[in-house]
């Protein structure tokens, strides 16, 4: 009998089942759309009953388009978007709306755990900063406003293991995930005492953290029913969306770099020891490998840039017409330039109140120049979180995989490739996050004997644009300009944002 392997994917868009076989080839893919609440400006929240329901649905489409059977499934690996809060009281049961990734209501809170744990401090036990997105001023936030629902929380999950619990009746966390929450001991992979104990956060709380391809249950009956998957089917730890990510592009060894283009866009640099960026700048999380660790440079508004340009200002024309018309624009699109803060930002700028802006624009400048600088303004953002990388210790970049939405357009490869004066490499895997989940999946049921034997024998590298010389010119004299101007602007952006 053949044997499937199912990645599944709690995004905040969707919740995607993918099942492929031993050779790595995929079998099917389905997803049930999800809903997205925004009770107030600058709020982010879902219902974890929905991640549930759609993650089932989308489970039963994909057995059957695969014409699968559940016996027929010899694991499963989860992945989902990182730091959401998930409150559980005893019973196990949903205390609120989880908050999400995106939300922004937490400043305060976070210059509270700062001021209890100390900046430098939290950089060098968790690897971050505390920032509005991770899961830790969530729950003093929670605590602080909420006091009735606090008082009834027995457990704290991430989004993903919401549905581990209902899949398999077991609370369980992967490291990778476990990190993100900046509740983490960074070299310990492990729970920090330390900042727990600061902010006075119950330790029993939180679930015990597995690395990526261990196993942490087994399917229930219950859950068998309601998705059609055997009772008794193995479920791995799995991996936050970016880990997961960037096992799905092979990017599990050091010199190995995944850069995404998708709504944010993500640098992502694997590790043997547990790096920090002096300031907090990047990212530092452990990886879904075990024994390995990862950087990452983030900037919220990647291809998210091209989608609110296209939106608001092309809407009746396609993506494809606007990005064939920037290409007739000239690199460096005649001195004007665009910085990608349409959502604040992480990378290199922790900065919540960061704006979007077009700066230097003239009677000269068409819509063609508009479009090719926010292509641009992106990459030089991509540049940002390479020089931090390097900075901070990197070492050698021997390739970089790009991936995302963003880069199935060969303009926009190209300008990247120019920007960072790096080869930008595609492969054959294009299913991102669930890819990895299921491959990680694998790895847990023997199929591989490691992350990194899975990723060799099922990524292949296809497509390669190099740098071109005449735009790689352009962009070294353009980018100290680009540098410029976060500084200059920052107080306006701390004023508007008032």
């Amino acid at each position: 009998m053949k044997r499937l392997f199912l990645g599944i994917d709690v995004s905040t868009t969707g919740a995607k089942a993918l099942l492929i076989d031993e050779s790595g080839k995929l079998a099917a893919s389905a997803t049930t759309p999800l809903t997205l609440q925004t009770p107030r400006p600058l709020w982010s929240e879902q219902d974890p009953h929905e991640w549930w329901t759609g993650t089932a649905a989308s489970i039963r489409k994909a057995l059957a388009e695969a014409h699968a059977k559940g016996d027929e499934v010899g694991a499963v690996g989860l992945t989902g978007q990182m730091h959401g809060l998930v409150l559980l009281d005893a019973k196990g049961e949903v205390l609120r709306p989880a908050i999400l990734w995106n939300d922004q209501r937490t400043a305060a809170e976070c210059a509270e755990i700062e001021a209890r744990v100390g900046r430098s401090q939290l950089i060098q036990e968790v690897g971050n900063v505390a920032l509005t997105g991770f899961t830790a001023p969530k729950i003093i936030w929670v605590r602080k406003h909420e006091p009735q629902v606090y008082a009834k929380a027995k457990r704290i999950l991430l989004p993903k293991d919401y549905v581990r619990l209902r899949l398999t009746g077991e609370a369980a966390m992967d490291k990778a995930d476990g990190s993100g929450t900046i509740l983490f001991e960074l070299k310990a992979r492990a729970w920090s005492k330390r900042v727990l104990e600061a902010l006075e956060i119950p330790a029993e709380w939180l679930p015990p953290t597995f690395e990526g391809p261990e196993t942490t249950g087994k399917v229930t009956r219950e859950a068998a029913a309601a998705t059609g998957l055997c009772a008794g089917t193995p479920v791995m730890a799995g991996g936050g969306d970016q880990a997961a990510g960037a096992v799905g592009a092979g990017a599990v060894r050091p010199g190995v770099v995944s850069l995404t283009l998708g709504t944010s866009g993500v640098v992502f640099a694997t590790t043997d020891a547990p790096l920090v960026e002096p300031e907090g700048r990047l990212h530092a999380f452990c990886h879904a490998v075990p024994g390995k660790w990862h950087f990452m440079g983030v900037t919220l508004s990647a291809a998210g840039s091209l989608q609110w340009y296209h939106d608001t200002l092309t809407p009746k024309e396609s993506f494809a017409e606007i990005v064939a018309e920037a290409e007739r624009a000239p690199a460096g699109s005649e001195g004007l330039l665009f910085l990608p803060y349409l959502s604040g930002e992480r990378t290199p700028y922790p900065d919540p109140l960061a704006r979007g802006s077009f700066v230097g624009l003239t009677l000269r400048h068409a819509r063609a120049h508009l479009t090719r600088a926010v292509l641009e303004g992106v990459a030089f953002s991509m540049k940002d979180c390479f020089g931090l990388l390097q900075a901070a210790g990197l070492g050698s970049v021997k390739e970089v995989r790009i991936a995302g939405g963003g880069a199935r357009g060969a303009l926009w490869r190209r300008i990247v490739a120019s920007a960072l004066g790096l080869p930008m490499l595609t492969v054959n895997s294009t299913e991102g996050a669930a890819y990895g989940a299921a491959l990680l999946g694998g790895v847990g049921a023997g199929a591989w004997s490691s992350v990194e034997a899975a990723c060799d024998a099922t990524i292949a590298v296809t497509g390669r644009d190099e740098p071109v010389a005449e735009w790689a010119k352009a962009y070294e004299a353009l980018y100290p300009r680009y540098r410029e101007l976060y500084p200059a602007l920052k107080p306006s952006y701390d004023r508007l944002g008032s």
